[in-house]
């Protein structure tokens, strides 16, 4: 049981894949989606991005929930040749996203926000892993973009899922390119009075 005076956590995420992260961690929240702008801006570098969106989704949340709970917000991209990878709109344009990247090493980004109302405690930070996937045929993108599976992921491809098959290694966080980086977040979490297993 967390102590008495543990801070509720909030997720600011639709994503399936934070929950499972948070849920494999043991720790304990509730969900609220954001509902937030997106688009990058003109000539933003994509880490600024990444970690705005995050910042900004937190703060779209915090006013709907309980002061003292604590706001989880995150927000992922994929990045090569200074492009940002964002979801695919459809299967064509997975597969050709997958294309782009395969047999290449692409950077990760994902920034975080925890936002605490009644301190007025913010945190946010943006971390990158970089990703090299083996050589991807024309047949196997289209296969696999038909699966479904990639259609609601940055950059087309799940490092956790029937997309790991296509990764040849991960520098750095592996939570962090599945779309939160635990191991920046989770002693924050606890610094702000999240119940956060050791």
């Amino acid at each position: 049981m967390p102590p008495q005076d543990a801070r509720d956590l909030v997720l600011a995420s639709s994503s399936p894949r934070r929950r499972e992260l948070l849920r494999k961690a043991g720790v304990r929240f509730a969900v609220q989606i954001p509902d937030v702008d997106e688009r990058r801006h003109p000539g933003e570098a994509p880490q600024r991005m990444a970690q705005r969106l995050a910042v900004d989704k937190a703060r779209a949340v915090a006013p709907h929930v309980d002061a003292r709970a604590c706001v989880l917000a995150s927000d992922t991209i994929v990045v090569i040749d200074g492009d940002v990878l964002g979801k695919p709109d459809d299967a064509d344009h997975a597969a050709e996203m997958l294309r782009r990247i395969a047999g290449r090493t692409h950077t990760v980004y994902s920034g975080w926000a925890a936002l605490v109302r009644e301190t007025g405690a913010l945190r946010a930070g943006v971390e990158a892993s970089e990703v090299t996937l083996r050589e991807v045929s024309q047949d196997e993108a289209h296969a696999y973009a038909a699966s479904g599976e990639p259609l609601d992921k940055a950059g087309a491809y799940a490092l956790q899922g029937d997309g790991g098959r296509f990764v040849r290694s991960v520098e750095g966080s592996r939570s962090n390119v599945i779309g939160l980086p635990l191991e920046a977040v989770l002693p924050v979490l606890r610094e702000l009075g999240v119940a956060v297993p050791a």
